[in-house]
């Protein structure tokens, strides 16, 4: 079973982030402007994950030009990657936001503008579309820079909140990022002594 959640998570995904919007107007109704838009990341990440995911389309992708050909990303490291790493981050964004601070909610802001970020820089050094990239135009950049905007505004997006933000951003895709690097490398060497 769980074998079939890892290569078919991202239909549930889409299909939960469908439900969560529908349900976004009951369930945000007496929040803050900020907190409903941190809410909204959850939603705009599984949309954008759909994009990317559908038919293993990022992870072959990523193989083709990152692994240059080798089997660097695995099923397991996209699940891994996405559900804990993304969206279990995302709520521990939203409920640090809702129950400490609001800066909290910086981390879901730059986990959607550096993933944009990472995307855009992607089609400009392969010269050519990657799965994810229409929905971190589209979304996650009207979302990402509206909700700090929102935190700004509110008096939450202090320098040290950002910077925090910001770095677990960061940290989370240099893992990802890390982890092929070093397969990668085990793999050519593997490769030199064929």
């Amino acid at each position: 079973m769980f074998e079939r959640l890892i290569h078919n998570w991202v239909y549930g995904g889409v299909l939960a982030a469908v439900l969560l919007l529908l349900l976004a107007p009951l369930l945000t109704a007496h929040w803050s402007a900020p907190l409903v838009a941190t809410f909204l990341h959850l939603p705009a990440y599984m949309v954008h994950q759909y994009e990317e995911h559908d038919r293993d389309r990022f992870r072959l992708f990523f193989n083709e030009t990152i692994g240059k050909g080798h089997d660097v990303l695995s099923p397991l490291a996209v699940f891994v990657t996405n559900v804990p790493g993304v969206w279990l981050v995302i709520a521990l964004s939203l409920y640090g936001a809702a129950a400490l601070n609001p800066g909290w909610a910086t981390i879901a802001v730059y986990l959607v503008l550096v993933n944009a970020f990472v995307h855009i820089v992607h089609a400009v050094i392969f010269r050519r579309y990657n799965p994810g990239l229409a929905t971190a135009l589209v979304i996650f950049l009207p979302l990402g820079g509206f909700t700090l905007w929102l935190l700004l505004q509110a008096g939450a997006g202090s320098l040290g909140y950002q910077a925090f933000g910001f770095l677990t951003a960061v940290l989370i895709h240099a893992a990802i990022l890390i982890h092929v690097r070093s397969k990668l490398a085990k793999l050519q060497r593997l490769d030199g002594l064929a």
